[in-house]
């Protein structure tokens, strides 16, 4: 994990007196937790939604049934839903989502292993990005951690 990002974000946070939320699925709450593994965060993090299972996704965050089933839910519609879904259920300036194949199984042809879809919501615009990382599990949860991270920090005003 890359620290002086999670301390820059912070920082600019703080500046804009913003708050975070986050919306995880692949990442199972690793987002947060780097968040508020520093001191102080409550003045910048609101809170995160661990949205593991397509149940989780609908009941905490408002994706819609219907969009999971078309596009699936590691998807560009679905990443894009679960940030606009945190940022307007914690009522939060800036909000990250992200939702993929961690592996090492549930990967396709059209999706595999490695396949994470990340999306960024500031001051309600939201951006998205596919990446397809590599590397075991623990590796692919870790960049895509990293990645949502620094993806933030550079959209932020």
């Amino acid at each position: 994990m890359k620290k002086l990002a999670i301390q820059q974000l912070a920082e600019r946070l703080i500046q804009l007196d913003w708050m975070l939320s986050t919306a995880e699925s692949c990442t199972g709450g690793m987002i947060a937790s780097q968040c508020t593994d520093l001191a102080g965060s409550s003045a910048w993090f609101d809170r995160g939604f661990v949205t593991y299972s397509n149940r989780a996704k609908l009941d905490m965050l408002g994706v819609s049934e219907a969009m999971i089933v078309q596009h699936g839910a590691v998807s560009e519609p679905v990443a894009k839903a679960m940030a606009l879904g945190a940022a307007y259920r914690s009522e939060t300036m800036a909000s990250m989502a992200v939702t993929g194949v961690a592996g090492p199984g549930g990967g396709s042809p059209e999706k595999p292993v490695g396949t994470v879809w990340l999306a960024w919501c500031t001051d309600g615009v939201v951006h998205t990005e596919l990446h397809v990382f590599s590397g075991d599990r623990s590796q692919i949860r870790l960049a895509t951690v990293d990645c949502a991270i620094e993806g933030l920090l550079k959209r932020l005003p």
